[in-house]
């Protein structure tokens, strides 16, 4: 019994040491020295505070900010813990529900925005948190953000230009357009009125 005993007690130890303590040090400090944004959770903040992180979307409701995409996220819209799509087929009268109402909530904010309403603006992800929107999204908005802000349209179209990323390394993906830095960007140019 012996023979047995010692060898897997001390093979245990040694590999709590191992994957338990140094492991995990060594992969902390790499993360933190080469990728200190990612491994502190991709956190965005205004005037130094934490307002946000570019991983996860945001619930803006206000006019004077472009809006994401629908939160399938449980009860609390955007909530990291209750991540995971609605699971709602396209004839499930709970999808349809909860399109029709984003539809109109957009007619609401602008009556004169069109009704070509892009399909990300009234659908929901996967993940429920997708923190962007496409470039026609946010097109889309542009006329509402920029009357409720006294800004210029062109301004405010140049804004979104420089804040809509290309596809990963150029291949993969589509364009993109994260609303938290958007939103943010836009605050820092400030409101006219």
């Amino acid at each position: 019994m012996k023979t047995y005993l010692r060898p897997a007690v001390s093979l245990f130890i040694l590999m709590s040491v191992l994957l338990g303590g140094l492991y995990p040090a060594v992969v902390t400090l790499v993360g933190k020295g080469f990728f200190a944004q990612q491994a502190s959770g991709s956190l965005l903040a205004r005037d130094g505070v934490a307002v946000g992180s570019s991983l996860i979307g945001q619930n803006f409701t206000e006019p004077k900010y472009f809006w994401g995409r629908l939160s399938s996220a449980g009860v609390f819209p955007y909530n990291a813990g209750a991540s995971g799509g609605s699971n709602l087929g396209p004839t499930n009268p709970g999808l349809v529900d909860a399109a029709k109402a984003r539809i109109e909530a957009l007619r609401q904010a602008d009556p004169a925005a069109g009704v070509d309403i892009p399909a990300d603006l009234v659908t929901a992800s996967a993940s429920g948190l997708d923190p962007q929107i496409s470039p026609a999204a946010a097109e889309y908005q542009l006329a509402r953000v920029a009357r409720e802000r006294g800004l210029p349209l062109e301004k405010v179209r140049t804004l979104v230009q420089s804040q809509t990323e290309a596809p990963q390394w150029g291949l993969f993906g589509e364009p993109r357009v994260n609303v938290l830095k958007l939103n943010l960007a836009l605050d820092a140019l400030g409101n006219k009125r």
